[in-house]
């Protein structure tokens, strides 16, 4: 075991800090990986601040982040797959049991004992894992993931858990070139959304209740882009998407955007609001429609995912800050004041 330097909460209120956190030596099967950057998701903010105590309650410290991209230091004798000075990757996952059908299968974001990166129980030290907002990590090969060595490491971070959570779901709808897909929310899961729809070939249409972000969805990709205030310009497309993403936290008509879908056709929400939403049945019924959610994807998924954005040369959009500014960050995102990620340079840690 050894010490890394880390910034964590010690309680719900209290501002995230420097501290110190224990981490394993690397075992036969480990990775050791020196974190470069580590993007912001914002269930780190609701983590830290224990906002999902009723389902995931968050233990004490908490050192958060889940988009990790680094550097390996260390591999133990029966790595295979990485060697010292390789870019590599963790996600959101970073152990599963791998006997369970879902982990057969090549869905461990689904395994009913999987762990977490952060606040998830710790096997090796006791505890919980500590997460990506420090200065190195240790986690198995199986969990570990190449990154394309042409990406921009700072805006690759966020495809740890934006990218694969957009790109999930739009490969399991089966979008593919001549589809015509919906982006509702253009924030830090809806840009990511529009960029990779656009590279899997579909018309891409981007809903927001901001006219000012219309040049904005036009510059990541969008083909159209509706406001979605404007029933009129709603109505155009009545009866028309094969696909819909849903990337909005904030209550909301989801009607509005069912009744939108053609025969067959599907909405998935991968944003959260907090309160549920009402459904209308018969917007479902007429049109055989269907309504779903995914999380992030599994491990194999998140490869050809990481693999896919450096054929395409697609990464977020993202404001680099120091480690020192990451409370203000927090509460910068929850005024939606970034474009569109935060990612931290994780080498101001050390300074």
């Amino acid at each position: 075991m050894y010490q890394a330097k880390a910034y964590s909460a010690a309680s719900p209120k209290s501002p995230l800090a420097s501290a110190t956190i224990p981490r394993r030596e690397p075992s036969e099967s480990d990775v050791q990986i020196d974190i470069l950057f580590c993007g912001i998701c914002h269930s780190d903010l609701h983590q830290v601040r224990n906002e999902w105590s009723g389902f995931m309650p968050t233990v004490y410290p908490c050192v958060p982040g889940h988009e990790i991209v680094g550097r390996v230091t260390s591999v133990g004798s029966a790595v295979t797959r990485f060697k010292q000075g390789d870019l590599a990757a963790v996600g959101c996952l970073v152990d599963s049991d791998g006997t369970c059908s879902e982990c057969r299968a090549g869905l461990e974001q689904f395994c009913p004992n999987a762990t977490l990166t952060y606040n998830s129980p710790d096997k090796h030290l006791g505890g919980v894992t500590y997460g990506g907002y420090s200065e190195s990590i240790v986690v198995d090969e199986r969990f570990v993931l190449r990154v394309p060595s042409n990406l921009d490491l700072a805006g690759a971070a966020p495809l740890l858990c934006a990218g694969i959570t957009t790109y999930s779901p739009m490969r399991h709808w089966g979008v593919t070139k001549g589809k015509k897909v919906g982006v509702v929310g253009i924030g830090g899961l809806g840009h990511m959304a529009v960029k990779i729809a656009r590279a899997l070939g579909a018309h891409v249409v981007a809903f927001t209740t901001s006219p000012n972000k219309k040049d904005d969805a036009l510059r990541l990709g969008a083909d159209e882009v509706v406001v979605s205030r404007n029933a009129n310009e709603m109505q155009k497309h009545a009866g028309s998407f094969d696909f819909i993403l849903d990337a909005v936290a904030a209550d909301h008509d989801i009607n509005a955007y069912i009744n939108l879908l053609r025969r067959d056709g599907n909405i998935t929400l991968v944003g959260a609001p907090e309160k549920p939403l009402a459904v209308a049945a018969f917007g479902l019924i007429f049109g055989r429609r269907s309504l779903s959610g995914s999380p992030i994807g599994g491990i194999a998924e998140t490869q050809e995912m990481l693999d896919f954005c450096g054929e395409h040369d697609i990464t977020a959009d993202v404001e680099v800050i120091p480690i020192q500014k990451v409370n203000e960050a927090y509460e910068r995102l929850l005024r939606s004041d970034v474009k569109y990620r935060f990612s931290i340079d994780m080498a101001t840690l050390k300074s």
